[in-house]
């Protein structure tokens, strides 16, 4: 047993090794053969010493096999096969082992003894190809991963300058990495040169300094910004904007914007002095996106059931003859659509600015994780600081450490407000295009539900909303992401005792959980009182002659107050709401504190809190404070938004126009100008048809009258053939372009030229031929700068008559196929409209070849008509030309017999005042035909007699074109704000409740900086037997600061709301009845934008954005104070800092300031425009369809929103620029103070 045992023992230290040779000889060849083949071809000289020992070796274990292989297989088959035999076979092994050790043991010892003997003839050369095979690694991979790095940049390189991007932030990081890297081997081989000269070779290291001189200069060159490349389409614009050439390291520190912020400082800035948008930020790459993907929306919530809601069917004959009205049973069969769900405008704006928009998430998401690097470099410092044998370079490394991550941290912030703002900038755009587009193509049913008042308030207040949610939205994940961030590191800290802090957090959800659905209930009630104060205040200015003529201005007064009322008391209610959820998130991190370190330092006496466990805890409480302060802001943003979406969402969901109501192609065969085939039309699907049974077919060239009743359905006819009626059945064709002069004369804000070419190119001689036809050269004499004078909103420097011939104009210099006029005569004297008659309209006028549809009701111009339709209850009754209807005597010849005696009496009184005119100068009394307003006579009376002596060119007097302008542009101030205005909204609000708001704001700063520093006494406190004695009543006042802190955030919240809302009904009562006092002529200079935009989002501005900036501002403020008032307690020697920095502090505000201040000017001024040319779109939507001009009153509107903007973007940027360079300046101030507690070994700063 014991040979067995040790047989089977012993392969360990016998075959093992043996068997271990053979395996790696085998299966390691490249480690073996070729080391050794490497060795023969280098030692053939000494083959005595590697050949020979080696075989001499394997040939003795070949021939000793027999004593080693043999005996064991013989041993154990004698085991196997006699186990009688177990002993004597063992004890020969045994013998036979013993015996033959010199045929076993010394061989192996041999061959061990030459092994070792010739290792230098065997290892070395192995050890030496390894060496040589790491060695050349530095001279043969290292290169060639390096060129094929360099390579890559270069293509990388060339294919950004093919994209034309003119500086590379890709790029700029490579070359920064490569430097700093190639800048660890620089020290070395500086180092290995200073102190082993012998090992230098000259030829690497000049490569080398070369290379890295290379580096340098290709970091210094991406840092700057290139050329534009060749390729590069030219820009258009007169001032484009830097942004898009500047470099990178321009851009992330907003450098770009610098240039204009001086130019502010130096003088105040202008228009001119803004740069153009970037192109992705226009109306015209921004709106069509989202109008497509909400048009794919609404595409896939319609029904196919909606293509067949009227049917074609016609009623049976036998229906007829028993007198069942027809749409009696069109009624019945009518069908509403229902809608599987609502297209979601949600989604719609998250496909359009999603993609832009993730871009800010990837910043927050950076800027949430470098935020909670703070608190543990703090850590580290704290340690530091109380460890006297840590080296002096830690603290410096780990201040150092701070900086850069506080640096990058600020820069990565600002960019993601930046992207955010850019973001809400270009919602805002496409929400005011899509509404605009949508308003020039909603139905007259749908026009009844949203009013103009209603519309304005989507593109003032609504849009708005959604640019200030957009600012906030991400802090929807980035909250809770910050809270479980903070309370995983907390719990790092404090253990267990974390859990209470999520208890208090988890009970404050379900309070604001409540305030937040009360509060959209709240904010629905305001805005439908928004919508209703616009809406009269609209109604009110269109209508202020009225007002002004009965003195109605207090009674109206008194109705828009009324309706203010109802929207501050609404206001006042949410402010209530406000204050408790503002109370609830501010005291959050502070109870948060508290309970926390209640729990640690009860639950074991052990658990003393030092100095590390309180203030880094308390800088992770801090980091907890925004997410939880930013919350109800949050969700108040969220529930005023998601209000607005839907309101958005309705609107855009009205009903359209029916686009292929009436057919614009051409019938072949057909000379039919226009055709009705038993056409059935209404106002709307669900009411009853207005106009019934139409058919009729008017050749090419021929003049129709329409003549009937009131009520009768004369212009409904019009608007059917325009498609601006439901049709229900039927089809109608109108073949060729369409002019249209409606009843109502719609007149632009413009020039009278710009009104009468109305966008088409101007042609001299047809221009003079149309206003000589239009009986206009009278009115050109008057005016102050003849064609050149401006016309005022609606019209207000023209009477009646001169606005219909102007509308006449534009329609006959439009030179269209059909013309389409609803009564143009009825508000022109009798002699001018013979002369627009025969001059225009009859047979012998410039319309003469042109298909007319005529509504009128004078009788004298029947007869000349090629064929009248007689219009009764909205049915064609009688067709025929005048003698045919005569000869009838029916519904016609009712119709003259009840108009022919009032005719009569007009022409009397005509001819009248024809004779009166004969004895006196007649020249100024036809150009004055339905009068004038007094101002523009007092300016034609002034300006007569100089302008005659200038001579008449092409048959008017030329005149300056800045005499005729009515209207005045607003004008944005210059200079600073006068501490008079803040002193008026002081007064408004209060001058009692303004000291107490102060008061109260101080209360609570103080209260909070006393708690942080009795935090640090309380860390301060001798530790006696493991645990602190007087823990209660650290605790305890520690508590009672922080109710006293709740009740000072809770007071100060509600005066400064019920301050708000007092200044805010102060102003808006004060603005409304200097408003309806001022004189006529402030209405006729001033435009209804920019009071409508006083009255919407100036006055939205006062209700909701000043306070809540008032409470910013007052916590920046005192925030600000505290600070460096405890600095200075705790480390006096700040005082040699504080003033230089308070005086850069200065500086920089007044240097941002004067610019900032100017653009906010220009913006709000630019925005009135914009609600100037909306409402009065929608008086002329009708007109605008008509002509087919949508696109260009398309790219008007786009043109004037995007000139708001230029003045938008800068002030957001600026905003920016501001941030990063004051966030640079207390990241310095920062290190320098925690340098100096490094030095000193202080600790009391930590407080802050």
């Amino acid at each position: 047993m014991l040979g067995i045992t040790m047989v089977k023992t012993n392969p360990v230290y016998l075959v093992s090794p043996t068997m271990l040779g053979i395996t790696m000889v085998k299966t390691n060849p490249v480690y073996l053969v070729s080391p050794t083949m490497l060795g023969i071809t280098m030692v053939k000289t000494n083959t005595v010493y590697l050949v020979s020992p080696t075989m001499l070796g394997i040939t003795m274990v070949k021939t000793n096999t027999v004593y080693l292989v043999s005996p064991t297989m013989l041993g154990i088959t004698m085991v196997k096969t006699n186990p009688v035999y177990l002993v004597s076979p063992t004890m020969l092994g045994i013998t036979m082992v013993k015996t033959n050790t010199v045929y076993l043991v010394s061989p192996t010892m041999l061959g061990i003894t030459m092994v070792k003997t010739n290792t230098v003839y065997l290892v070395s050369p192995t050890m030496l190809g390894i060496t040589m095979v790491k060695t050349n690694t530095v001279y043969l991979v290292s290169p060639t991963m390096l060129g094929i790095t360099m390579l890559l940049a270069t293509l990388l390189t060339q294919y950004e300058r093919l994209k034309g991007v003119q500086s590379s932030g890709v790029m700029l990081n490579f070359w920064l990495v490569a430097v700093l890297c190639a800048t660890v081997t620089f020290r070395s081989k500086i180092i290995q040169a200073i102190n082993e000269p012998s090992t230098v070779c000259v030829f690497r290291y000049t490569t080398f300094y070369i290379y890295y001189t290379l580096l340098l200069i290709s970091l210094l060159l991406s840092a700057l910004s290139d050329q534009p490349p060749l390729f590069s389409e030219a820009s258009k614009d007169a001032n484009p904007c830097p942004e898009i050439g500047a470099s990178f390291l321009s851009r992330i520190s907003f450098w770009w914007i610098t240039g204009l912020i001086v130019t502010g400082y130096k003088r105040p800035l202008e228009q001119k002095d803004l740069w153009c948008l970037n192109s992705e930020d226009r109306s015209q790459r921004v709106v069509p996106q989202l109008v497509r993907r909400w048009n794919n929306e609404c595409l896939k919530v319609k029904r196919p059931e909606e293509k067949t809601l009227y049917s074609p069917k016609k009623a049976p004959r036998g229906e007829r003859k028993e007198g069942v009205p027809v749409e009696e049973s069109e009624i019945l069969i009518m069908k509403t659509p229902q809608k599987t769900r609502e297209p979601s405008l949600f989604w719609a704006l998250c496909l359009t600015f999603g993609p832009y928009f993730l871009i800010s998430s990837l910043y927050k998401i950076i800027q949430d994780v470098l935020m909670f690097v703070g608190p543990e470099i703090l850590r580290l410092l704290i340690q530091f600081v109380n460890d006297s044998s840590a080296p002096s370079w830690q603290g410096y490394f780990y201040t150092a450490l701070l900086f850069v991550c506080t640096c990058f941290q600020t820069l990565i912030l600002q960019k993601y407000f930046h992207v955010c703002f850019v973001t809400g900038m270009r919602l805002r755009t496409a929400i005011v295009g899509a509404v605009y587009r949508k308003a020039l193509v909603i139905s007259n049913a749908a026009r009844r539900t949203s009013t103009v008042g209603e519309i304005v308030n989507l593109m003032s207040v609504d849009a708005q909303r959604f640019m200030d949610l957009i600012t906030y939205i991400n802090m929807i994940w980035s909250a809770p992401l910050q809270v479980i961030l903070a309370l995983y590191f907390l719990w790092q800290n404090l253990g267990p005792s974390v859990l209470a802090g999520v208890a208090v957090m988890v009970l404050m959800v379900p309070i604001n959980g409540v305030i937040a659905m009360k509060t959209k209930t709240y904010q629905v009630a305001q805005m439908k009182s928004k919508d209703n104060r616009i809406k009269l205040m609209n109604e009110v200015l269109n209508g202020i002659k009225v007002l002004k003529l009965y003195a109605w201005e207090l009674a109206f007064k008194d109705k828009v107050s009324a309706i203010r009322e109802s929207e501050l008391r609404v206001l006042k209610k949410a402010a209530y709401l406000g204050a408790i959820s503002t109370f609830t998130w501010v005291c959050a991190p502070f109870l948060v504190a508290l309970s926390t370190f209640t729990v640690y330092v009860m639950i074991d006496e052990k658990n003393v809190l030092d100095a590390q466990k309180a203030f880094v805890s308390l800088a992770l409480f801090n980091i907890l404070r925004f997410p939880l302060n930013m919350l109800p802001m949050v969700i108040s943003s969220m529930v005023q938004a998601s209000v607005s979406m839907k309101r958005l969402c309705v609107f855009l969901s009205h009903e359209e126009l029916q686009e292929d109501s009436v057919e614009r192609r051409a019938v072949a065969g057909c000379s039919d100008s226009i055709s009705i085939e038993d056409g059935v039309f209404s106002w709307s699907r669900n009411d009853t048809p207005t106009l019934k049974r139409l058919s009729v077919h008017i050749p090419d060239g021929s003049l129709v009258a329409v003549v009937g009743h009131v009520g009768s359905g004369k212009s409904s006819l019009l608007s059917a053939l325009l498609g601006e009626m439901e049709k229900l059945e039927g089809s109608v064709s109108v073949k060729g372009s369409v002019a249209y002069v409606p009843q109502q004369a719609w007149i632009q804000n413009a020039t009278l030229k710009d009104n009468i070419v109305f966008g088409q190119e101007r042609e001299e001689s047809w221009y003079h031929r149309v206003v000589e036809a239009c009986a206009l050269l009278p009115d050109l004499d008057i005016l102050p700068a003849g064609d050149g004078t401006e016309i005022g909103e609606k019209g207000v420097n023209l009477s009646g008559g001169q606005k219909q011939r102007v509308s006449l104009a534009r329609a006959v210099y439009c030179d269209c196929a059909v013309y389409l006029l609803d009564d143009p005569l009825s508000a022109v004297d009798a002699h001018v409209g013979k002369h627009i008659f025969e001059k225009v309209v009859g047979p012998q006028g410039v319309l003469k070849d042109r298909t007319r549809v005529l509504v009128t009701h004078g009788l004298s111009f029947l007869p000349q008509a090629d064929l009248i339709l007689v219009m009764v209850e909205g049915e064609i009754t009688e067709m025929g030309s005048y003698l045919e209807l005569m000869a009838r005597d029916g519904a016609f010849a009712e119709f003259l017999r009840t108009y022919a005696n009032k005719e009569q009496e007009d022409d009397e009184s005509e001819e009248g005042r024809e004779e009166e005119e004969d004895t006196e100068d007649s020249a100024p009394k036809r150009g004055l035909e339905n009068g004038l307003p007094a101002a523009v006579i007092g300016q034609n009376l002034t300006s007569t007699s100089a302008v005659r002596t200038e001579g008449e060119v092409l048959g008017k007097k030329a005149k300056n074109a800045e005499v005729g302008r009515i209207t005045e542009a607003d004008k944005a101030n210059t200079g600073r704000v006068k501490l008079s205005v803040f002193w008026e909204y002081m007064k408004a609000i209060g001058v009692v409740l303004s000291c107490i708001s102060i008061f109260l704001f101080f209360s609570h700063h103080f209260a909070s900086l006393f708690s942080n520093y009795w935090l640090s006494l309380w860390t301060d406190d001798p530790v006696i037997n493991g645990t602190q004695p007087s823990r209660e009543m650290r605790l305890g006042v520690y508590g009672a600061l922080g109710v006293s802190q709740g009740i000072a955030v809770f007071c100060y919240s509600i005066s400064v709301s019920m301050g708000g809302i007092l200044a805010s009904r102060y102003l808006h009562q004060s603005m409304l009845y200097n408003v309806l006092r001022s004189p006529m002529s402030f209405f006729e200079r001033t435009p209804s934008g920019n009071l409508v935009n006083r009255f919407a989002k100036e006055t939205d501005t006062i209700d909701s954005v000043i306070p809540s900036i008032i409470k910013m501002f007052m916590g920046s403020m005192f925030n600000v104070v505290g600070s460096c008032v405890v600095i200075l307690i705790a480390t006096p020697l700040v005082a040699i800092i504080i003033p230089p920095l308070g005086i850069l502090y200065f500086f920089v505000q007044r240097f941002y300031v004067a610019s900032s201040r100017q653009l906010k000017r220009l913006e709000s001024v630019s925005r009135s425009p914009v609600y100037t040319h909306f409402n009065e779109t929608l008086l002329g939507t009708s007109v605008i369809r008509a002509f087919g001009e949508q696109e260009r009153f398309i790219r008007e509107s786009d043109g004037r929103v995007d000139h708001n903007q230029k003045a938008y973007y800068p002030s957001i940027v600026a905003n920016r620029w501001l941030a990063v360079r004051l966030e640079f300046v207390g990241n310095c101030t920062v290190m320098f103070l925690i340098s100096l507690c490094v030095v000193g070994g202080w600790r009391c700063v930590w407080s802050l």
